[in-house]
C-alpha cells in the first residue's frame, strides 16, 4: 500500500511540475527554457535514482526536416527556348522523382556577341525561359499555369532582369494560381541565368525569407558580363542557402586553368548580398551560408592529349579519365575550392559535341568537317559546401539542343526548424530528480514508470506539433 502511495505522489509531483511550467510560459514574461538546467531541483524534489534523461532528450527549440533539391546546369550555346525544347527540358528535370526545390543554371542564353555583352539587357529572354520552365514543372502535374510574374504573393524587383520572392503575410506564402511550383528567384547577366523554383507545399509549410540576388561580371577586362556568376541567397526557416551559377573562362591551353581559378576567387570576393533587414544574422557573402551549391560551365579541362582522352572515353574508363581532370586537381590539392565536394563522375564528358544533332565529339573528323580540334572535357559541373548535404544522384542528360550536355545532381539536405520556447517543455529540461523514478519501485511498478514517461514524452510532442500547426 505504501509503495502505491509513493508512486501516486511521484506521478502527481511530475504532473504539477508540468502544469506550473505551462502557467509560467503563458505569462507575459520572458521565461526561458535555458533557465532550467539538467539535474536542477525544486525544493521538494527529493527522489533519487539513476535513470538518465539523455535517452529521452528532445530539443524544443530546434528540430530538423529534410528537403530534396535538384540542381542543374546547361550551356545552351546562345539558342532561344523554342517550343520543341519542352521535351528535352522534361527529360532533364527528371520529374518522375520530383524535388522540393529546383535550381537551374544556364550559360549562353544569348549569343556572346559584342552587342549582347555591352548592350542593354533584354528582359524578354529570362521571361521566356521562366515561362518554359514553369510550364514544364507544373504541366507535369496537371496544373493550370500562368506567367510566374503574376504571382500575387511575390513582387518583381526594380531590376527587370531579376525576380525575388517576398512572402506576403496575407497569403502565408504560395500562389493563387494552383501551381505545383512557384518561382522564387531568378537573375540574368548577359548569358548567365539562374532560376529557382519551390514546391507549393514548401512555401505553405516553412518560412522562406530574405531572398536576394547578386551578379559578378569578370569577363573581358575583368568586368564584362560574358563570364561571371549570378547567385541567389535565401533562408528556409533557420537554414541559409546560396546557389551560384557560373560561366568561367574557356580555353584548353596550358595556363588557362589559372584564369578560371582567378575568376572563382573574384566571384568569392565580389559577391555581396544586400542587407534588406536589420537582422544581422542573414549572410552577406557566399561562404557565410549554411548550404552552398556552385554549378555551371566551369570550363575546367583535361591535362591529357586528345587521342588518349578519346581512347579512355571509348573504354568508358571514367575513373582513369578523372585523374587528369583540372577541377579534380583543385579539389584534391586545396586550390580555390578547398573543402568543397563533388560526387563521383560516372558519365561521359559533356563538351564539346560537333552539332546540335550529333552524338559525336567535335574534332574527331577535322579533315572531313573542317572542325576545330577540341579535347572532350567535363566542363559542366556541380559542387557543394556545408554540412547536412547528401548527394543522391549525379548524372548528365542526352539532349542535343547544344554542344553541351546538361548535367544534374539530386540532393537531400537538412533544414533547421526553430520554434518559440513559449508553452513548450522539453524532457531534457525536466529536473533529473523528477525523472529518477526507479528508486523504490518493484518489478510490478515498471509498467507504471514506463507509462508515466511515455505520457511525458507525448505531452511534449503534442505541444510541439500544435505550435507548428498554429505557426
Amino acid at each position: 500500500m505504501e509503495v502505491e502511495n509513493q508512486k501516486s505522489r511521484r506521478y502527481q509531483r511530475l504532473r504539477n511540475w508540468f502544469n506550473s511550467k505551462q502557467k509560467e510560459a503563458d505569462r507575459p514574461s520572458s521565461f526561458s527554457l535555458n533557465e532550467i538546467q539538467d539535474g536542477a531541483e525544486d525544493a521538494n524534489d527529493d527522489y533519487e535514482g539513476n535513470l538518465s534523461p539523455r535517452s529521452l532528450e528532445l530539443d524544443p527549440c530546434i528540430s530538423t526536416n529534410k528537403l530534396r533539391i535538384f540542381v542543374g546546369t546547361w550551356n545552351v550555346a546562345g539558342r532561344s527556348p523554342v517550343g520543341s525544347l519542352a521535351v528535352d527540358l522534361d527529360e532533364w528535370l527528371n520529374l518522375k522523382n520530383a524535388a522540393d526545390i529546383y535550381v537551374l543554371g544556364f550559360q549562353e542564353i544569348v549569343p556572346l556577341k559584342t552587342l549582347t555583352v555591352i548592350g542593354a539587357e533584354d528582359p524578354a529572354v529570362p521571361t521566356s525561359w521562366n515561362q518554359l520552365i514553369g510550364k514544364t514543372l507544373n504541366a507535369k502535374f496537371g496544373c493550370s499555369w500562368m506567367t510566374p510574374m503574376q504571382n500575387s504573393s511575390s513582387q518583381l524587383s526594380c531590376d527587370d532582369n531579376s525576380y525575388q520572392y517576398v512572402e506576403n503575410p496575407n497569403t502565408k506564402g504560395g500562389n493563387s494560381n494552383n501551381d505545383k511550383y512557384t518561382l522564387v528567384a531568378s537573375k540574368k547577366m548577359v548569358g548567365v541565368f539562374i532560376s529557382v523554383w519551390l514546391r507549393e507545399e514548401v512555401l505553405r509549410k516553412y518560412s522562406v525569407s530574405n531572398v536576394r540576388v547578386c551578379s559578378v561580371a569578370c569577363g573581358v577586362m575583368g568586368y564584362l558580363g560574358n563570364k561571371g556568376s549570378v547567385a541567389v541567397s535565401m533562408s528556409i526557416e533557420g537554414t541559409s542557402f546560396c546557389f551560384v551559377a557560373a560561366h568561367l573562362a574557356s580555353g584548353e591551353k596550358k595556363g588557362d586553368e589559372g584564369r578560371r581559378n582567378h575568376q572563382v576567387a573574384e566571384i568569392f570576393r565580389r559577391t555581396s548580398f544586400s542587407r534588406t533587414t536589420k537582422d544581422h544574422h542573414y549572410p552577406l557573402t557566399i561562404l557565410g551560408h549554411d548550404r552552398i551549391f556552385w554549378f555551371g560551365d566551369l570550363n575546367y579541362r583535361l591535362y591529357l592529349e586528345d587521342n588518349f582522352a578519346r581512347h579512355l572515353i571509348t573504354k568508358q574508363d571514367w575513373k582513369a579519365l578523372q585523374e587528369f581532370d583540372q577541377l579534380q586537381k583543385e579539389l584534391e590539392e586545396g586550390g580555390v575550392f578547398e573543402g568543397w565536394k563533388e560526387g563521383d563522375i560516372e558519365f561521359a564528358p559533356t563538351y564539346k559535341y560537333s552539332s546540335s544533332t550529333s552524338n559525336r565529339y567535335c574534332g574527331s573528323l577535322p579533315s572531313r568537317y573542317g572542325e576545330k580540334q577540341r579535347t572532350p572535357a567535363w566542363c559542366d559541373r556541380i559542387l557543394w559546401y556545408g554540412k547536412g548535404v547528401e548527394q543522391l544522384h549525379y548524372f548528365r542528360s542526352e539532349s542535343k539542343f547544344s554542344d553541351h550536355r546538361p548535367v544534374s545532381a539530386f540532393f537531400s539536405t537538412q533544414i533547421e526548424i526553430k520554434s518559440s520556447s513559449r508553452g513548450l517543455v522539453g524532457l531534457h529540461n525536466i529536473p533529473q530528480t523528477m525523472l529518477n523514478l526507479k528508486s523504490g519501485m518493484n518489478r510490478g511498478d515498471e509498467d507504471g514508470k514506463s507509462s508515466l514517461l511515455s505520457l511525458s514524452a507525448k505531452t511534449v510532442q503534442d505541444a510541439n506539433t500544435n505550435f507548428r500547426l498554429k505557426g
